[in-house]
């Protein structure tokens, strides 16, 4: 009597499972890519951006450095940032030591996850870092991210077309600037 252990298609699965599996080890497992934000994503990244966040206050509705409260601390021009994805979340997440760009993590300063520090470290900086006026969750800070890298980051200074493009239509903000 003969004996059949394996055969056909599973006996196939088996062999490919093993070759495929054993090719895999060792091999580092690469992060899933980032989607690019859709539209949603980005008018959300928009509304943390001049509610929540209050980043208008000091930076300017189009982040240009026209800052909207007088007795905000001044903010950069962002439009010109150099700053990456990576580099405008770790900015909104730890803030900037020894300036008045506050840290909107909740826990930045508890345990050294912003720039190795903790809340102890910042005493040594001229400059007190402010508090910021509400934290912000992660999956926010990347959503203002987002919003700044598609609508404000690397787009020049504002005119009037872009200021129609940034709010979507041609709202009253947009008629300082000429057509």
């Amino acid at each position: 009597m003969r004996l059949r252990l394996f055969s056909g298609a599973p006996l196939a699965a088996a062999i490919m499972a093993l070759a495929f599996g054993a090719g895999a080890k060792g091999q580092e497992q690469k992060p899933p890519e980032q989607k690019p934000p859709d539209a949603v994503d980005i008018a959300d990244g928009m509304r943390l951006f001049q509610q929540k966040g209050n980043c208008q206050a000091c930076h300017g509705w189009a982040g240009d450095g026209r800052k909207t409260d007088s007795q905000m601390p001044d903010g950069p021009n962002l439009r010109e940032t150099k700053l990456n994805r990576a580099g405008l979340i770790l900015t909104i997440k730890c803030g900037r030591l020894n300036s008045q760009m506050p840290a909107f993590d909740k826990f930045a300063y508890s345990d050294g996850r912003c720039y190795g520090k903790k809340q102890a470290d910042l005493k040594m900086y001229a400059t007190r870092m402010p508090d910021p006026p509400a934290t912000l969750q992660q999956r926010e800070i990347e959503l203002i991210a987002d919003f700044m890298i598609a609508k404000i980051v690397g787009k020049g200074p504002m005119d009037h077309a872009k200021c129609v493009e940034f709010w979507g239509s041609d709202t009253g903000v947009c008629k300082e600037f000429p057509k």
